[in-house]
């Protein structure tokens, strides 16, 4: 297995490391998954993503090229502004979803997913003529809760009053760092890309304020379930449409049908054909009644036991108290009683418009 450039901080805090996308990563630590993702939503939890890919396109025609590939609005990303996208198929299916910077001068700086990202350089290289596709070997760390913000104004006091899906570099003792205000949890935070050879220090830096402790993989889980956000490969795929899957938002107007620059991406046809003519399933929230959690591959059903769907991410909510599911369900059942079959038990659900917890994101 890989390991990322704070492999031994993770171990020096007695992480339990489990494989994951090839590397062997934190799933948790002293602290426990429950606690891990309290701390979070009322202080400030700091999260090892190295193992995401990280790429800077560069080139004269990088932005026409990379929106002939994405359904999102590339030409009219403000300087230092970020933008959630997707790369579609032909059949208008997902097939990654990430996060891209206009840095200025003819340059894109994206974070896609960890399991993806071989495929995903592929995809760039195969499709982007004139542009240049470099593959950053840098660190990635995101400091996330309601304290990350005057922890990072300590470290780095030109964060204080970066919004949301904004970005910056930055020098933290003569090291370039590269910030953006965005997160996984639902919570106002950065994501900082460090150079290797600092990551471990510059951590260190942040882990030795009180309001802050490493979080690992099972809390960073359970915290963007209940910020209702998408996990690739189990709540979208290449056999879903952004349409289906409730990101519909992330589609600007501008590539819409009547659009200033409708469609020519990758799956148009099939994409914007689905904003008129609907959907048979969708990405729907639901709050489980009782205690038992619901996970991924159960069975939702109606009061006769008919198939209605299934789920997709599913498990204990710590902020809610109670267990919360993203499942895929049949558009046409959604206004009967839905169940959870669990273990030959029908469950009641109730829908839950999503996120499930009030994101906080600082706009200003």
């Amino acid at each position: 297995m890989k390991r990322t450039p704070l492999y031994q901080a993770h171990v020096d805090a007695d992480a339990r490391m489990v494989e994951f996308a090839g590397y062997e990563m934190p799933v948790q630590y002293p602290l426990g998954v429950k606690k891990e993702h309290l701390w979070t939503r009322d202080s400030a939890g700091l999260f090892d993503v190295s193992h995401m890919g990280q790429i800077v396109l560069s080139g004269d025609n990088v932005k026409t090229e990379l929106e002939a590939l994405l359904p999102v609005d590339v030409l009219g990303l403000e300087l230092n502004h970020q933008r959630y996208g997707v790369f579609t198929t032909t059949n208008g299916g997902v097939s990654d979803d990430l996060m891209f910077t206009n840095l200025g001068d003819h340059e894109i700086y994206m974070v896609v997913n960890a399991a993806c990202k071989e495929q995903d350089i592929a995809h760039l290289k195969n499709n982007l003529p004139t542009t240049e596709v470099e593959v950053v070997d840098r660190a990635l760390v995101a400091l996330q809760g309601p304290k990350a913000r005057e922890v990072a104004a300590q470290v780095l006091p030109e964060l204080k009053n970066l919004l949301f899906m904004q970005s910056t570099k930055l020098e933290w003792n003569g090291i370039e760092l590269w910030v953006s205000c965005s997160g996984y949890t639902g919570e106002d935070g950065y994501e900082i890309s460090v150079p290797n050879e600092a990551a471990i220090e510059f951590c260190a830096a942040l882990t030795a304020y009180d309001e802050v402790e490493w979080i690992g993989l099972g809390a960073r889980d359970s915290l963007r379930l209940e910020a209702g956000l998408c996990l690739y490969g189990h709540d979208m795929d290449q056999s879903t449409t952004p349409v289906e899957a409730s990101i519909t938002w992330a589609i600007q107007k501008v590539r819409r049908a009547g659009g200033e620059r409708e469609g020519h991406f990758v799956g148009a046809d099939v994409i914007l054909s689905q904003f008129t003519k609907g959907v048979s399933r969708k990405r729907v929230g639901f709050i489980v009644d009782g205690k038992a959690p619901v996970r991924e591959g159960v069975d939702i059903v109606t009061e006769a036991g008919d198939l209605a769907g299934s789920v997709t991410s599913g498990g204990f909510a710590p902020s809610l108290g109670k267990p919360i599911v993203m499942a895929y369900v049949q558009t046409e059942r959604l206004d009967q009683p839905l169940f959870a079959s669990l273990r030959g038990k029908l469950v009641p659900l109730t829908p839950a418009k999503m996120p499930f917890f009030p994101s906080r994101y600082y706009r200003g």
